[in-house]
């Protein structure tokens, strides 16, 4: 298991195939990057993220366990970036490799949901016209309720 909380960009194809190489006996590998929407219809100029390093990696580090224990799983991978971001720019990356892929699935659909929900992040998008923080969504809250 690895988390990485970091501000600078990540190679998407790197640290998949590096995923992958290191797992050789398992029978799924499922990966998932998220990036920098402009909700605010070409407006965005960036988006600032915040979080309290040590906290937030023991939190990512706890739901990859629960995850590692939920499914049956080789190994879990999870990225997620803070700073100011640009529309555009890979925000997080989820990676996880399984004997099948049914739990190679589901643990990265519950790490996702988990992320967008629960995470210690902040984010804050600054437009052309101002700045606010970016509030929870009830349909992200409603995806918890799944797992």
């Amino acid at each position: 298991m690895r988390v990485l909380v970091q501000k600078e960009p990540f190679d998407l194809g790197a640290e998949a195939n590096a995923f992958a190489a290191a797992d050789t006996g398992m029978g799924a590998i499922v990966t998932f990057t998220g990036v920098v929407r402009d909700l605010a219809q070409g407006d965005l100029d960036v988006m600032e993220i915040e979080h309290y390093p040590g906290m937030t990696e023991k939190a990512l580090a706890r739901i990859a366990s629960e995850a590692q224990e939920r499914w049956s799983l080789g190994d879990v991978l999870v990225i997620h970036r803070y700073g100011r971001l640009a529309p555009g720019d890979r925000i997080m990356m989820v990676a996880t490799a399984a004997p099948h892929r049914k739990d190679a699935f589901e643990a990265a659909e519950y790490l996702m949901d988990y992320l967008k929900s629960r995470a210690p992040f902040w984010k804050k998008e600054i437009t052309g016209t101002g700045a606010g923080w970016v509030a929870a969504k009830d349909e992200d809250e409603d995806a918890l309720t799944r797992w």
